[in-house]
């Protein structure tokens, strides 16, 4: 069954439309106005305010609870000490993508990993030989993310902590209106942006607390539309999207390994044994990737060209799309060759952008193929550019 969140008190009645999904057991709000474009412009422009308590959230502590991770994550940890959070993948043995989700060092000997899918089961398999605890604390801990340009000088009015000297992917214990929780400094929407765990209690009080500052740094409630329209222009994977857990299928062909997922540069090959690194070694040496992940441009006179045939007006899609489409390297639509897994028109950029699947030999920026466009049940090719990825990429993101 279908639970509410402790913000749900909260969140209902924001919720002018009553849309709500299913994440993770969890009700989460689809939007909040009528219109997903109200979110995303407070989130580019002001900031936006998510409930993400339906997270998976884990501690390890012990004295090889950093050494479990190291084990875990094709991340090199490394460089962790309290105050680091990183974002990592999971494979399994045969280098094939279980999860992501991020690593947070919260003090000596205490690790926190949050995560998509559940992954208790995942950590315990894993931790054999090792001296830790494990504790699945994500009913004891829910939280919010404010992200967008003023979400730092908002959340500066609720603690004394220093924010300017939080850097990027970092984190610290704090005091929230007099509530300890942990805040990092990371986000799902490419943008400056925090994200603020507390104790189920402690929920309703920093929610309100939080919004009582709204009219004054342009933040809004901000549901799993505007989420995902953020995150495309950003880059980054959504499961079941960019990518299926190799733990959620039996076929081959629907899995991914972090080299084709596009994450290959976080991924320690040359250190020590992390679960999949072999099968990764083997891919890497054997130039056996079958699949790139990167970004594309679409030329929009194309689509308002092929609506001219109906004697339509161009019209762009009002909310971001995850679905696969077919990719071709030809206009004829006679050979495919991947597919475009997320993508949307980008209110911000006045571009059409696409999260693209493509075999290697077209990675290369300039490279151009064509996309499938379906308009009144015809279907035209739609021409397709690979560009640089993330698409946005704001400097205040890390300042």
């Amino acid at each position: 069954m279908t639970r509410p969140t402790p913000f749900h008190s909260r969140t209902s009645a924001l919720n002018e439309g009553q849309r709500w999904e299913d994440w993770e057991g969890f009700l989460a709000a689809t939007m909040y106005s009528l219109d997903p474009l109200v979110e995303y412009n407070a989130v580019r422009l002001g900031c936006g305010i998510f409930d993400v308590s339906p997270l998976h959230k884990y501690e390890v502590r012990g004295p090889d609870a950093q050494a479990l991770l190291q084990r875990m994550v094709v991340r090199n940890l490394a460089p962790s000490r309290p105050g680091r959070g990183f974002y990592t993948v999971w494979c399994d043995d045969n280098g094939k993508v279980v999860d992501d989700g991020g690593v947070f060092h919260i003090a000596e000997n205490h690790l926190r990993l949050t995560s998509t899918l559940p992954s208790l089961e995942w950590l315990i398999d894993n931790s054999s030989g090792f001296d830790v605890t494990i504790e699945d604390v994500s009913e004891e801990l829910v939280g919010i993310a404010i992200q967008g340009p003023t979400s730092r000088d908002l959340l500066r009015k609720l603690t004394n902590v220093d924010l300017s000297a939080l850097k990027f992917w970092h984190c610290t214990d704090a005091d929230v209106c007099d509530r300890p929780t942990l805040i990092s400094r990371s986000g799902y929407t490419g943008d400056l942006g925090f994200e603020i765990f507390v104790r189920p209690e402690d929920a309703e009080k920093i929610w309100d607390s939080a919004m009582a500052l709204a009219p004054d740094y342009q933040m809004r409630p901000c549901g799993l539309v505007a989420l995902d329209m953020t995150r495309i222009e950003a880059g980054l994977l959504q499961i079941d999207t960019e990518f299926i857990s190799a733990k959620q299928t039996l076929f081959e062909v629907q899995t991914i390994s972090p080299l084709e997922l596009g994450v290959g540069w976080m991924c320690k090959l040359d250190g020590d044994y992390f679960v999949g690194r072999d099968a990764l070694r083997e891919e890497k040496a054997n130039g056996t990737s079958r699949w790139k992940t990167v970004g594309v441009e679409l030329d929009v006179t194309y689509i308002e060209k092929y609506f001219s045939e109906f004697a339509m007006p161009l019209h762009l899609p009002e909310r971001s799309w995850n679905e696969a489409v077919p990719i071709y390297a030809d206009e004829a639509q006679e050979h495919l060759i991947g597919r475009g897994t997320s993508g949307m028109w980008s209110p911000l950029l006045k571009k059409y952008i696409v999260i693209a699947r493509i075999p290697p030999q077209y990675e290369k920026l300039g490279s151009r193929f064509f996309i499938e466009e379906v308009i009144e049940a015809k279907t035209f090719s739609i021409p397709a550019t690979v560009v640089k990825m993330p698409f946005f990429d704001p400097p205040r993101k890390k300042a």
